[in-house]
């Protein structure tokens, strides 16, 4: 059977319908010649039918390697065998699951034809059915389908709805009909190209010859791979005849040709009746991305996650379950049940307050990092459901134009402060090589992932708002900083901002809460071994000796440059390996004693060198893959030397002017 690919723009729900017809028996694997993943699953069980879940993408134009991975996918460009496990599927045995934006569905009609040069057999979907209709958008589908020669089917993949059409029309689907009327010279090219092809005894789609007018270099690569340079020269040459007398760049034309005919279709299959819901909603969008309004609307964003993540969660609810339950009740049942162990090294290895791995790795995890990290994602889930962080994007482009990004930079840093390691992959969306250098930087330069954030919360939660204030201004100031310089030294352009804005709605509750609950269940999945096996590390390297002497190696820096006690080279050993492993372990400490081993400044100063010292090891290996190793090498030497300078300079700052934040 031919393998499903599910394809379409960012944001359409696509990852959540290939949840719905595979369950939870799926993986992600690396797409092969790229660093872009994909996942994979199987519907009707393991030995069903192959579906794969494509990165979302805005046009076959784009240059970014995710959005390369989802169109190549029908071209025949690699081998899918190459991919481990995934089935004995070449990539030009796919049909096309499209899936579409009920209430954008110009945007998506704009893609779903250009697929259709592709002579891909093709289902387009239309999802999110339900906001549609709240928003007034009703849809002829039997029109729509009669218009482009395939089926069209409907869903609410959230709720499962339309997902048994789904899968009966996949056992039929059919190929498109071709609605784009070329230009002339556009034909012509597309005429001798065939005809090229056609002497070599080999046919190739329309989909193919556009890409090689618009000198794609997967689609040349291809050529002269499998026909030879002097047929891709041929085709060069060609493509040179149809440019001379040509203005206006062939992948422009040939977009707003896309979007024309799109909008074309939009208007005889779709009506819309404005209700009061839709006019609030739009012009809250509006104002989200004017800067007279938009300012104040993200400093309220701020405060509100503040309030919610800062306060609620990492005070009332940390102080409950930590405090309450697993300080007060688990602890004092554990030390009984341990005690029956006749071995004291076991015990302590166990149960030691300092360095047990069921006191600093699991009650860690779940009392400390559990609460915060799931409030964080509710909120998170909440503005990325809503269509906020499009229009933050669009709100910050011309702040961002000073650091070498675009508004679409917002986007791995906003991620950054969810996992820094995830953010790495997301900085493919951006297209120059410059661009990912400098966001690569900011991320590791200062940007505290979700469970750190949350951490950081808890141990400011206890000194004065000014000690809060000037830890992220700080942060602040670093990344801009850095951000500035970068921009100025490295060589390279900055891309324009191309940005679809989607439509403001209403998240749905259920949704968010299944989204954060899975989330927060992979991290502490991950996790929760980390840390048990980061206490394990730490209290054999106490107990052989090796903690005190690296205390004494360290002693220059930590304790004179930084002016911290020698307790936090093994905070800083555990944020190596997981840097919120580090902050519970910076937390643990700080409360230990009665909390007589830290200050407040120190705490501080401790805090700043570890969310900029060296990041965790899943971190690291991410920013050798998709970097190097030559420019890993050089943002963690940089890094390094700046989380020691920064710090230091904080230390003796405060000191001087006699700042303690008690």
């Amino acid at each position: 059977m031919p393998g499903i690919a599910i394809v379409g723009n960012m944001c359409v729900g696509k990852s959540t319908l290939f949840a719905k017809l595979c369950g939870v028996n799926t993986k992600s694997v690396n797409y092969p010649g790229t660093t872009g993943t994909i996942t994979v699953g199987h519907m009707g069980g393991s030995k069903g039918q192959l579906v794969v879940d494509t990165p979302g993408t805005s046009s076959i134009f784009m240059h970014n390697e995710d959005e390369r991975v989802s169109r190549d996918f029908f071209l025949s460009f690699d081998d899918i065998t190459k991919i481990k496990n995934i089935g004995a599927i070449k990539s030009g045995a796919f049909v096309a699951l499209f899936v579409a934006d009920a209430k954008n569905l110009k945007r998506s009609l704009a893609l779903a034809i250009q697929y259709a040069e592709y002579d891909v057999p093709m289902l387009l979907n239309v999802n999110m059915v339900d906001e549609a209709d709240s928003r007034g958008i009703s849809t002829d589908y039997q029109l729509l389908s009669e218009i482009l020669g395939i089926d069209v089917c409907y869903s609410v993949a959230t709720e499962g709805k339309g997902v048994r059409d789904i899968k009966s029309k996949l056992t039929s689907p059919r190929t498109p009909n071709k609605l784009i009327q070329y230009p002339a010279k556009v034909e012509e090219f597309i005429r001798l190209t065939q005809k090229l092809f056609a002497n070599l005894g080999h046919t190739i789609s329309r989909g193919v010859i556009i890409l090689l007018l618009a000198q794609d270099k997967s689609a040349s690569k291809y050529v002269a791979k499998t026909f030879g340079e002097e047929v891709l020269e041929q085709i060069n040459g060609l493509r040179e005849e149809y440019e001379r007398g040509e203005c206006t760049p062939f992948a422009i034309l040939i977009t707003n040709l896309f979007h024309k005919k799109a909008d074309e279709i939009v208007s005889r299959v779709q009506r819309k009746e404005e209700s009061a819901k839709n006019l609030y909603g739009d012009k809250f969008g509006r104002w989200c991305m004017q800067l007279t309004t938009g300012i104040p609307i993200a400093l309220m964003i701020i405060y509100c996650m503040y309030l919610f993540v800062g306060v609620f969660a990492a005070t009332f609810l940390v102080d409950t379950i930590s405090g309450t339950f697993f300080t007060g009740i688990l602890y004092p049942l554990c030390q009984q049940l341990v005690s029956f162990i006749p071995n004291a090294f076991i015990r302590d290895m166990m149960i030691d307050e300092n360095f047990g791995f069921i006191p600093t790795g699991i009650f860690l995890a779940f009392g400390l990092v559990l609460p915060v990290l799931f409030c964080f994602y509710i909120f998170f889930s909440i503005l990325e459901d809503s269509g906020y962080l499009p229009r933050l994007s669009f709100l910050l482009d011309k702040v961002f134009h000073k650091i070498g990004l675009n508004g679409k930079g917002v986007m791995p840093l906003i991620m950054g402060f969810s996992c820094v390691t995830m953010a790495m992959l997301t900085i493919r969306v951006l297209d120059t090589k410059k661009e990912k250098q400098i966001a690569t930087l900011l991320l590791l330069l200062g940007i505290p992932c979700a469970p750190l954030f949350g951490i950081m919360f808890v141990i400011l939660g206890k000194m004065p708002i000014a000690a809060t204030w000037v830890f992220f201004a700080i942060v602040a100031f670093q990344v801009s900083l850095a951000g500035y310089l970068a921009n100025k030294f490295l060589v390279g352009k900055r891309s324009p901002l191309l940005l679809e804005i989607t439509p403001m709605r209403w998240p749905h509750p259920l949704q968010v809460l299944k989204k954060s609950l899975w989330k927060t269940y992979s991290f502490l999945k991950e996790a929760t071994p980390i840390f048990i096996m980061a206490s394990i590390i730490l209290f054999l390297f106490d107990r052989s000796g090796g903690l005190i002497l690296l205390e004494k190696i360290l002693k220059p820096i930590t304790n004179d440059l930084l002016g911290l006690p020698l307790e936090s080279v093994q905070v800083f050993i555990k944020a190596i390996i997981r840097k919120e492993n580090g902050a519970s372990e910076l937390r643990h400490l700080s409360e230990a004693s009665g909390g007589g081993i830290y200050s407040n400044l120190q705490l501080l100063v401790n805090m700043l060198v570890m969310s900029v010292l060296i990041p965790c090891l899943n971190t690291v290996i991410i920013v050798v893959k998709e970097r190097g190793i030559k420019v890993a090498l050089s943002l963690l030497c940089i890094i390094i030397s700046w989380a020691i300078l920064s710090g230091s300079i904080l230390n003796h700052v405060c000191k001087l002017l006699g700042v303690t934040f008690t």
